[in-house]
């Protein structure tokens, strides 16, 4: 398939976007003391807390991570304070992991700066994807 200018256009400006976001991203997590992975990993269980407990390979699943190296970043956590792990009661197999009340503050907090960065980048998100569907219609 043959790509005009304006298709490499919006993935070069889509690409840019999201390296911005996820480089502020990674600055944020740091200034907490955490690495990119450490952060995604207190996202990820909070987020799936919701609909249910997160199990070790839950979570492996979500960081797309082996299940040994998961268990090494949940011990890591576990050690700073912001995760514990638990049998599940039901399945006594599966390992539990939640967030600690340092946690769920060092994510709040996170979260707060991370989605106002995502605000001010949305609008060149947006702007993405007006072009995309605007080379679509050009296209179909």
């Amino acid at each position: 398939e043959d790509l005009a200018r304006g298709d490499y256009e919006a993935l070069a400006a889509f690409r840019y976007g999201v390296r911005r976001y996820l480089a502020f991203a990674d600055r944020n997590a740091r200034s907490a003391g955490l690495t990119s992975q450490q952060h995604q990993a207190l996202l990820a269980i909070k987020a799936h807390s919701f609909a249910r407990p997160m199990s070790i390979g839950d979570l492996a699943a979500q960081l797309l991570l082996k299940h040994h190296s998961t268990v090494e970043l949940v011990g890591r956590l576990e050690k700073a304070g912001l995760a514990c792990k638990q049998i599940d009661a039901d399945d006594r197999r599966k390992v539990l992991v939640r967030l600690t009340e340092e946690g769920e503050a060092v994510l709040a907090s996170l979260s707060a700066r991370n989605l106002q960065e995502l605000r001010h980048v949305a609008p060149s998100f947006a702007g993405v994807v007006r072009q995309i569907e605007r080379l679509e219609e050009a296209g179909a």
